[in-house]
């Protein structure tokens, strides 16, 4: 019996020694609890920033339950410390921080440079201490390095011609290179032969046996994705004597009548153009002398003089001549006067025709015009009739129908003939129908 109630009672003390350490665990548990539950905590990942130079940069830290704790920036890669919470510790003006009396905090770098750049941080000051990084990318838009780049060259016609153009920028920036005009570029080299593109990259443009059509202006630009872009026009000249080319080489016109000669010239350099008769008698420009030059290209001239009111003194051999500093040339027209054809046609007139007393016989009356000519006419032997027309037309041949003129008849007018054209003659066949009166009639059954 003694030996049981022994037993209780040391559990009973037990338990009560027990309940104590049991409820302390319990209660720094709960602390601990409510303690982990109130950390400091970042709300939004701290985010990369990319600016270019001289521009303003902001990074940005959201921190809840902040508490006590405090939170400070460092340049990371530097190991400087750059602010704790609102207070500046580095010595560089251009920074500031700023925070929104709740749980924003700002860090604000003012014209930013490249030695800015890198690895920034918000830190805050907990055990183990709890951290954000970012970047900050520090970029500088393509500018063009004129001491480096060509400028404006002239070069032979055949020759070869290597324009450069280089620029700085950060990242580096990609030239390329365009005709102003819009006109392709041709490439040439020994293994591909040659090549037309209308964009080339590279920082050389290597232009070799150059020709005339590649004179022009070509434009280097410069990107490297931060705007603006940039560019550098550079002009290449070609130079080569003149070359004239004379659509009409022989031009007509009648008297006091305007004639225009024309000459199409290539020149560069620019060069003096002007004109002559074939005396070398220089032509200045007059009230009857105009003399004008329209550019059709940078190298090509088109060199026009207009004589008003044609005289006799006019006719003759004109000469246009370009001379620039590398050779000469010239062209060669010759004016010579055009008459003008007269116009001598006769008005033939058929009268009606009509069918009497159911036979085939057609009734024609020739004119006062037609009997004009009849008279005038000269007859062949064999009934031919040569007529010659004035004005210097060809002579119109009339041939009459089989069988000879009876005496005392006229031969048939030529009016309304059908015409076949034979070389150089024009051949008038009379109709049938004229020469039925002088042909013996068949009786009638």
């Amino acid at each position: 019996m003694s030996r049981s109630r022994t037993s209780f009672n040391y559990k009973f003390y037990r338990y009560q020694y027990l309940r104590p350490v049991a409820t302390l665990y319990i209660t720094l548990a709960v602390i601990l609890a409510n303690v982990s539950a109130f950390e400091p905590d970042f709300v939004y990942p701290l985010e990369n920033v990319t600016v270019a130079k001289g521009r303003d940069a902001t990074f940005t830290c959201v921190v809840n339950n902040l508490g006590g704790y405090r939170v400070a920036w460092i340049k990371a890669d530097a190991k400087a410390i750059l602010a704790i919470h609102e207070h500046v510790i580095t010595n560089n003006g251009r920074l500031s921080v700023t925070h929104n009396d709740y749980n924003t905090w700002t860090l604000v770098i003012r014209n930013v440079k490249m030695e800015d750049r890198g690895i920034y941080m918000c830190q805050v000051n907990t055990d183990p201490m709890k951290m954000q990084t970012a970047f900050l990318e520090v970029v500088i838009p393509p500018d063009i390095i004129y001491e480096e780049t060509s400028g404006d060259m002239m070069v032979p016609e055949g020759g070869s011609a290597k324009l450069i153009c280089k620029a700085r920028g950060y990242p580096k920036p990609k030239i390329v290179w365009r005709r102003e005009d819009g006109r392709e570029i041709i490439a040439r080299n020994g293994t591909h032969g040659k090549m037309k593109v209308t964009i080339l990259e590279g920082e050389m443009l290597s232009l070799t046996k150059v020709t005339r059509s590649e004179m022009g202006a070509y434009m280097c630009i410069a990107s490297n994705g931060v705007p603006p872009s940039v560019s550098k026009r550079l002009k290449l000249q070609v130079h080569f004597h003149p070359l004239i080319q004379v659509p009409n080489q022989l031009v007509g016109a009648p008297l006091s009548t305007d004639v225009t000669l024309i000459c199409n010239v290539e020149a560069s350099p620019k060069a003096i153009n002007y004109w002559q008769r074939e005396n070398g008698e220089m032509i200045i420009s007059n009230e009857r002398y105009l003399m004008n030059e329209n550019e059709s290209s940078m190298y090509a001239v088109q060199m026009t003089l207009v004589i008003r009111k044609l005289h006799k003194a006019d006719m003759g051999g004109y000469k246009c001549i370009s001379k620039n500093s590398i050779g000469d040339a010239e062209g060669t027209i010759r004016l010579y006067e055009m008459e003008l054809q007269k116009k001598t046609k006769s008005a033939h007139r058929l009268n009606s025709v009509e069918d009497t007393s159911g036979n085939d016989e057609i009734n024609s009356t020739p004119n006062v015009d037609q009997q004009q000519e009849e008279t005038n006419g000269k007859f062949h032997k064999n009934g031919r009739q040569y007529k010659g027309f004035q004005a210097g037309e060809h002579d119109l041949i009339s041939s009459s129908g089989a069988g000879s003129v009876r005496p005392g008849l006229r031969p048939p007018s030529l009016s309304l003939a059908s015409i076949l054209i034979t070389g150089p003659l024009i051949l008038l066949m009379p109709r049938w129908d004229r020469w039925q009166d002088a042909l013996p009639r068949r009786p009638r059954w």
